[in-house]
């Protein structure tokens, strides 16, 4: 099926946008099921003490978000690949939901920046000590990913003392190779004094999901417009004497997508009944 100019810029920034998700959707369910089901960290979860843990929490969240965006994911892609209005539907209402939850998680981020920021201080501390103990790689590039993220090096700062100094950023001047932050206090004053960049990420996140919801129903109203044509063909057993004779017998008309052609033979002076008498 066709669709104009609109429409397929539309189409390929919902790939894009399918794309992005996919990468960041099994990032996340791939970091949540390892810290999951590690041999270094499954016994958290089997100790009930500590099933309320921040760290807990966090990977629960990390496996359903990632669970989520990749259900996602295949009703976009199909759907925007293959012009499917009902598998577009689908994506839209997911992603209208996704984006509900993105405000009311903002609204909650910002209300409550301080108890959220020793939330993750606590999971930063757990992730720590689990790297300590346990040297495991994969928590290892968490740890320098929050490392790189924050520009921070450790509990202590001091490269020199820091058991975790292999994940820490480079530093930046001649100070820091002495002391560099602490993590932290970094993530405190993030959800603290920097509440608004904060707000910007969920508000950043809201808009590309909002133009994706738009692009989606730009594409399914394209496709419910957008009709197919069957002709209608004389029957194989009767071939005109003239060519052109045919040419009023060839007409148009609608079919719904998605629906198999079918072929109609036109009535003709040789096969119209007669009433008798």
């Amino acid at each position: 099926m066709a669709l104009d100019g609109c429409s397929l810029v539309c189409k390929y920034i919902l790939i894009l946008f399918n794309i992005f998700f996919a990468l960041v959707g099994l990032a996340f369910l791939g970091l949540g099921l390892w810290l999951r089901f590690s041999d270094s960290t499954r016994g958290i979860f089997e100790i009930e003490a500590l099933n309320s843990s921040a760290f807990v929490i966090a990977v629960t969240v990390l496996i359903a978000l990632g669970s989520v965006m990749l259900i996602v994911v295949v009703f976009g892609d199909y759907g925007a690949c293959n012009e499917k209005r009902c598998a577009l539907q689908v994506f839209s209402a997911l992603v209208t939901i996704l984006a509900i939850a993105d405000v009311v998680i903002a609204v909650a981020a910002y209300s409550r920046t301080f108890e959220i920021g020793l939330r993750m201080v606590e999971f930063y501390s757990s992730i720590y000590t689990l790297y300590l103990t346990t040297r495991d790689p994969v928590i290892a590039v968490t740890l320098t990913f929050i490392h790189e993220m924050l520009h921070c090096c450790g509990v202590t700062g001091v490269p020199v003392l820091e058991y975790v100094v292999n994940t820490c950023p480079k530093p930046n001047g001649i100070w820091e190779y002495i002391k560099m932050d602490v993590c932290p206090a970094v993530i405190i004053d993030v959800f603290n004094s920097k509440a608004p960049l904060v707000m910007g990420f969920f508000v950043g996140t809201g808009a590309l999901l909002i133009i994706a919801l738009i692009c989606s129903i730009t594409i399914s109203k394209k496709i419910q417009s957008s009709p197919q044509y069957m002709i209608l063909t004389l029957p194989v057993t009767s071939v005109p004497p003239n060519p052109q004779s045919s040419q009023h017998e060839f007409v148009s008309t609608y079919l719904y997508p998605d629906q198999d052609p079918i072929v109609f033979t036109p009535l003709s002076m040789t096969n119209i009944p007669l009433a008798t008498p």
